[in-house]
């Protein structure tokens, strides 16, 4: 049960202090994007970032809207390029990169 004095103290940090939540992070597996073509990997990755995270920082606003605590960041975690692109030369690792800076520019996310 949540005392009183616990929610004066939530309400004191979020008025006094500036309370706000740093950062909402979606996380998503990029390994079934890999296939031997860095152009069907750019592709597949960029449509699945898209897709994944079309809603997060609408989702992550709304959130922060609703309990009134600003949601300061919203980034994306992938997994590592080393296992996405292996195989491929230093400029299918180039592709792969833009691929995810286009699709992340897209969903509108900080990092």
């Amino acid at each position: 049960m949540i005392r009183s004095d616990q929610i004066l103290k939530t309400v004191s940090m979020i008025q006094k202090e500036h309370l706000d939540l740093r950062t909402a992070t979606m996380g998503i597996n990029l390994l079934d994007c890999r296939c031997g073509n860095v152009k069907k990997t750019c592709a597949a990755v960029e449509k699945k970032i898209r897709n994944y995270a079309r809603n997060l920082v609408k989702v992550a606003d709304e959130i922060g809207e609703e309990y009134g605590i600003q949601v300061v960041n919203k980034r994306i975690s992938i997994t590592p390029l080393a296992h996405v692109c292996a195989g491929f030369d230093a400029k299918g690792y180039v592709a792969v990169a833009k691929a995810i800076d286009r699709a992340a520019d897209a969903v509108g996310v900080n990092f």
